[in-house]
C-alpha cells in the first residue's frame, strides 16, 4: 500500500533531512539537494518479487543440469555446463579463478534471489521473524557483487571471440541462464531497500548519523589506500598475458590490449569497443573520478557538488561491468581443452585484474559521499 502517513527521511548521500508525502503508483520521492531517490512505490510490487524471485530460482536451477556450451574443433568435441565448467577450472589448478566465477555469477545472485523472496514472503504475511534483519543486511551487501547479468554478457563475448576457431553449440542451459540473469535483474531493479528497511522498523525511519570528523578522516585515508593499491595491481593487469592460447603445441600469450587489437583487426569492431571500454577504459576512469573525488572532499572544495555527486554515482554503477573480460577468459579456459591440438589457460593478469575491479569497487563504498556536501574538519 501507499504510504499512509508522511515520513521524514535522512539522504543517505549528503544527509538532508526530507519530508516525504503519500506516494502512489510509480512515484517516486527525490531528495532536493543531491538527486538522490530516497524511496519509491510501485502497486502489487511484492506480488512481482514474488513471481519474479521463483522464476529466477526455477531458472537458475535449469541452468546447472544441462549442457551450457559445446566446442567442436579437428574432429573432437568439449561440452560443459556450469557445474563442471567449475571443476575444470578447479582440476587445472584455477582454484581462485572457479572460486570467483562460480560466486559472482551463481551462488551469490542465487542467495539474493532467495533473500529478496524471504523478505518479501515475511513482509506480505506481516510477520518479522529473528532472522530477518540479518538477512536484509545480508542481501543488501550481497547486491554489487551479483554479477549474473554480467557473465551472460562476458560469455557472449567469448562466443564471438571462438566462432573463427571452431563450431560452438548452445545448450538448453545457456538459455536457462538468460532468463536466470534476466529475472535477477527485474528483481533487484524492483527491491527498494528503503521501503524494507521501514517495514523492518516498524514504519518508523532509520535515525540520523551524524558524521564526525574521524570517520571522515578514516573514509579519506581508506579510499586513498585502496586507490593506490588499485594503480599498483593495474600495471600487472595490463602488462601481463591474461590468458594464453596453445594451438599445436605453439603458446601464444594475450594481454587485454592485445585481446581488443585481435579483436579489431578481425572486424568484430562492437566487441573490441566493449572490451576496450570496459576492461580499459572504465577501469583507469574509476581510479580518476574517485581519486578527484577524494581529492575534493579532502581539501574541501565546496564547488561543483552537483557534478561530483553525479560522478560519484557513475563510478558506483560501470565498476562492476569491468568483470566482463574476466569472465570470458573463465568461460573459454573451461571450454576450450583440446590438449596441443587447442587449448586456452588464463594468465597472471587474469587475477590482478580481479583484485583491481574488486579494490575499485571497495573504494567506491568506503568513499563517504556525504563529504561532498559537508566540511569534514568543522564536524564534531
Amino acid at each position: 500500500m501507499a504510504h499512509t502517513k508522511p515520513l521524514s527521511l535522512v539522504c543517505e548521500q549528503c544527509h538532508t533531512q526530507v519530508s516525504i508525502p503519500t506516494l502512489s503508483h510509480r512515484q517516486r520521492a527525490v531528495c532536493p539537494v543531491c538527486g538522490h531517490t530516497l524511496i519509491s512505490y510501485r502497486n502489487n510490487v511484492n506480488e512481482k518479487l514474488l513471481a519474479y524471485t521463483s522464476s529466477a530460482f526455477i531458472f537458475l536451477l535449469l541452468s546447472l543440469p544441462f549442457n551450457f556450451l559445446t566446442f567442436r574443433s579437428s574432429g573432437q568435441k568439449h561440452s560443459i555446463n556450469l557445474p563442471t565448467g567449475v571443476l575444470e577450472l578447479i582440476n587445472q589448478d584455477y582454484l581462485s579463478l572457479a572460486i570467483i566465477t562460480s560466486l559472482a555469477t551463481v551462488l551469490l545472485p542465487g542467495i539474493v534471489i532467495v533473500g529478496i523472496f524471504l523478505l518479501t514472503l515475511a513482509q506480505v504475511k506481516q510477520r518479522r521473524p529473528y532472522y530477518v534483519h540479518h538477512l536484509f543486511v545480508w542481501v543488501k551487501a550481497l547486491l554489487p557483487w551479483s554479477m549474473a547479468e554480467i557473465f551472460l554478457v562476458g560469455t557472449l563475448v567469448s562466443l564471438i571471440k571462438i566462432t573463427e576457431l571452431a563450431d560452438v553449440t548452445i545448450g538448453l542451459s545457456f538459455y536457462a541462464f538468460i532468463g536466470f540473469a534476466s529475472f535477477t535483474a527485474l528483481c533487484i531493479s524492483q527491491f527498494d531497500t528503503t521501503q524494507y528497511s521501514l517495514w523492518l522498523r516498524e514504519g518508523e525511519p532509520p535515525p540520523a548519523k551524524p558524521l564526525s570528523e574521524l570517520q571522515a578522516n578514516n573514509s579519506i585515508q581508506r579510499t586513498w589506500a585502496l586507490l593506490f593499491t588499485a594503480c599498483i595491481l593495474y600495471i600487472p593487469a595490463n602488462v601481463l598475458p591474461i590468458m594464453y592460447t596453445e594451438f599445436f603445441g605453439q603458446e601464444t600469450p594475450n594481454t587485454i590490449i592485445g585481446g581488443v587489437i585481435a579483436l579489431w583487426e578481425s572486424g568484430s569492431y562492437p566487441i573490441a569497443l566493449v572490451i576496450l571500454i570496459a576492461s580499459v577504459i572504465v577501469p583507469v576512469a574509476k581510479i580518476a573520478i574517485l581519486a578527484w573525488l577524494n581529492f575534493s572532499v579532502q581539501t574541501e572544495k565546496t564547488g561543483s557538488k552537483q557534478l561530483r555527486i553525479r560522478y560519484y554515482r557513475i563510478t558506483e554503477i560501470i565498476g562492476r561491468w569491468s568483470m566482463i573480460d574476466v569472465f570470458v577468459v573463465a568461460v573459454l579456459v573451461a571450454l576450450i581443452q583440446m590438449g596441443n591440438t587447442l587449448s586456452i589457460y588464463p594468465g597472471q593478469a587474469a587475477i590482478a585484474f580481479c583484485a583491481v575491479v574488486f579494490t575499485t569497487m571497495i573504494a567506491a563504498m568506503t568513499f563517504d559521499s556525504r563529504l561532498i556536501w559537508q566540511q569534514w574538519k568543522q564536524l564534531p
